[in-house]
């Protein structure tokens, strides 16, 4: 090749590389409009901010916020919708929990409520903006649901916010009517942003631009209007229409549509048509984006629809005038929660506080089987450096300190991983189909933000977090029960570009997470399961000293124990036979929630560890269970007892003749986005460990 073809291929590059970069700074600030607080009646969490950063723009009496270009005649008003689909809070019970209802109709999507379920969701207090988790059925009790084939519904709906009575509740700055929504970060990828009502908040991101931009027809005035009530058929445009300003022309920007709409129109079709009618002179234009899956919760709209809304609006009211650039919505300042230091009273707090840090570093990292090197490394470099010196891994992942006098083996063991999705089949056009990991409460995940784990195929994979590709798992438009038969994701690229981009088969899809403490004492995230497991097994280490035991310990952290304990089988072959007995670190899954019978696995939080006795795939034998309890009482730890369901990994270790009983703490909602533990239960849990490892070996 020449060098003037060399050079043009270089420049192509840099051009291609150039648009791709600019392109995602545009969707990055599109997605910002995604983040305003706007639900309905609340506008003015958006239109506060929105008119400190933009001058010029002013609230009429009825809350839209109004930006006036030039005078005179022709007047022109060039509108769209601001507000968000909500719930508002409807009862608080006397248990802590919170009941939600719909703020008018909403939206129209079949699975709105159902993608409600089982996530965490934000409370506007008055205070400022709180989490709380919605609650679902345990993904472990999946036998006492198979029956519940109807689609989920606002009455189904249960809000969890940490707390243990209404008047917790009411401490927490939660009243009624509070209003309520998804909590989902600002979200982006390939050419595309998506989430609640993105059609129509890229419409007033429209809106918004156009004005700053000045934007007017060679004559006359443009009046910009992010009006508010859109829900409620377009009421607060009525009110800015009914005032003195009778526009000769109206643009209307509605909410996102399957198929682009820029069209005159002789009436609106909404409560605020009366008005129009008897008001205006104005000829009519709607102009609906071009969004895919319409009213979805993750809604989607590409870039290019939302530049084909952008020059609608300004060929409507300047055909000569030149595309303005987007311009982002302001950033929320808000600290979700309040602040850190909002503790209840307890002889152990600053314990929890590390608990939380801890769980903060390993909780948001996405391990699915067989991916669970990102854990394993944080795991690693907090271990003590003495452990670290003599920690083994072996062809699987599989990661464990051996510390003690020689002798049988007391095994204490955890798993990195957690349920989630791999990449099965990619079709060409970049739909890619998934297969489960474990017991994924498929309801959950359906329709919401996706990540796909951009790392190899391999076990042994240790990057301190891997790189992630943003998505949608998609969700059905005309279900006919609750649950789908089968999964998929969409990342905004189709085979051959994702192939480029470095997705193969097999690689781990999960979704967007963030761990919060709630209330006083709870934390929430996916995959507590086993997370908090993890973290115990962790901190527990911390305490011991190796030089005073009498007796061989183990301490693990397995692998691909979702799906079928393969990892802690691995290790039942290297110590099976040499232990004296193992105790599974994991959860128990408590029927502690509104959804649940509490006639068995009952355990409440924030009561004490659970002395896991009886599961699905074995038990703790009677004299087992009594040394545990004995060794419990001993050190002070009120431990509850209970049977639930599932299977442990210390299950592979039984057939080798080593009694296995589950060390454990009570968890709600178990394998859904929504898991919850108390910090209280965690660090007493962690005294356990240890307690249980220093225990000589025949104690009885």
């Amino acid at each position: 090749m020449n060098r003037l073809g060399s050079k043009f291929l270089l420049c192509a590059f840099l051009f291609l590389s150039f648009c791709v970069h600019a392109q995602d700074i545009e969707t990055g600030i599109l997605a910002s409009w995604l983040a305003l607080d706007a639900p309905t009646g609340h506008e003015h969490l958006a239109t506060v901010p929105i008119q400190q950063r933009y001058a010029g723009w002013e609230r009429d009496r009825y809350g839209n916020l109004i930006k006036e270009i030039g005078s005179g005649e022709p007047r022109r008003i060039v509108a769209c919708g601001l507000d968000s689909y909500a719930y508002v809070v409807s009862q608080i019970t006397d248990a802590g929990y919170l009941r939600l209802h719909r703020i008018g109709s909403g939206s129209r999507h079949p699975l709105w409520d159902q993608a409600h379920e089982g996530q965490q969701l934000r409370i506007l207090t008055r205070g400022g903006p709180l989490l709380g988790v919605s609650a679902i059925a345990n993904g472990h009790f999946a036998s006492q649901h198979r029956g519940e084939t109807a689609i989920v519904t606002q009455d189904d709906l249960w809000l969890d916010v940490g707390a243990e009575s209404a008047d917790e509740v009411a401490a927490m700055g939660i009243a009624l009517l509070d209003p309520v929504f998804r909590n989902i970060p600002p979200w982006h990828y390939a050419t595309e942003i998506a989430g609640p009502r993105a059609g129509a908040r890229v419409g007033c991101a429209a809106v918004l631009a156009a004005a700053e931009a000045g934007i007017n027809g060679a004559q006359g005035s443009t009046r910009y209007v992010l009006s508010v009530q859109q829900v409620f058929g377009w009421v607060g445009l009525g009110a800015a229409i009914s005032s003195a300003f009778a526009p000769n022309q109206l643009v209307i920007v509605g909410p996102g549509e399957s198929e682009f709409r820029n069209e005159v129109i002789t009436e609106l079709n909404a409560r605020a048509n009366v008005v129009i009618n008897d008001s205006t002179r104005a000829n009519m234009r709607f102009i609906a984006p071009r969004v895919a899956n319409p009213d979805a919760l993750m809604e989607r709209i590409a870039l290019r629809a939302a530049n084909e809304v952008l020059a609608a609006i300004v060929e409507a009211v300047n055909a000569d005038a030149e595309l303005p650039p987007w311009l982002s919505a302001p950033v929320r300042t808000e600290l979700l929660n309040g602040e850190s230091g909002r503790w209840g009273q307890h002889q152990d707090t600053s314990r929890m506080i590390e608990v939380e840090s801890v769980l903060d570093r390993v909780a948001e990292r996405s391990a699915v089987p067989g991916h669970e090197g990102p854990i394993r490394n944080i795991v690693y470099n907090l271990l003590p450096p003495w452990a670290r010196e003599v920690a083994q891994v072996d062809e699987m992942g599989n990661m464990w300190v051996e510390f003690g006098p020689e002798s049988e083996a007391t095994v204490f063991i955890a798993h990195m991983d957690e349920v989630g999705y791999a990449v099965e089949s990619i079709a060409a056009n970049g739909v890619i189909s998934l297969t489960r990991l474990g017991g994924v409460v498929t309801t959950a995940w359906e329709g919401q933000p996706a990540l796909l784990q951009l790392d190899p195929n391999t076990d042994l994979q240790s990057l301190p977090e891997a790189p992630q590709l943003r998505g949608v798992f998609l969700n059905r438009s005309e279900p006919d029960q609750k649950r789908p038969d089968s999964v998929q994701a969409w990342f905004g690229m189709n085979a051959e570009q994702l192939a480029a981009a470095g997705v193969e088969i097999g690689m781990g899809v999960t979704g967007f997470k963030e761990g919060h403490r709630m209330g006083k004492y709870r934390y929430a995230s996916r995959s507590l399961d086993d997370r908090v497991g993890t973290t115990s097994l962790l901190m527990a280490i911390k305490s011991i000293d190796p030089d005073l035991l009498t007796h061989r310990v183990v301490f693990a952290w397995s692998v691909r124990e979702e799906g079928g304990l393969r990892g802690a089988a691995r290790l039942a072959q290297y110590y099976g036979r040499n232990s004296r007995r193992v105790y599974s670190i994991d959860t128990f899954v408590s029927s502690d929630t509104p959804l649940e019978s509490p006639h068995f696995a009952y355990a409440p939080l924030g009561k004490g560890p659970v002395l896991r006795s009886i599961e699905s795939s074995g038990m703790a034998t009677p004299y087992e269970l009594d040394r545990n309890r004995g060794i419990a009482a001993a050190a002070g730890i009120e431990a509850q007892i209970g049977l639930t369901q599932g299977g442990t990994d210390g299950t592979t270790f039984s057939v080798y003749g080593a009694p296995n009983a589950g060390l454990s703490w009570p968890g709600r909602y178990s394998h859904s986005p929504a898991e919850i533990a108390d910090l209280r239960d965690v660090v007493k849990l962690i005294d356990l460990i240890q307690a249980m490892a220093e225990a000589p070996l025949d104690t009885p």
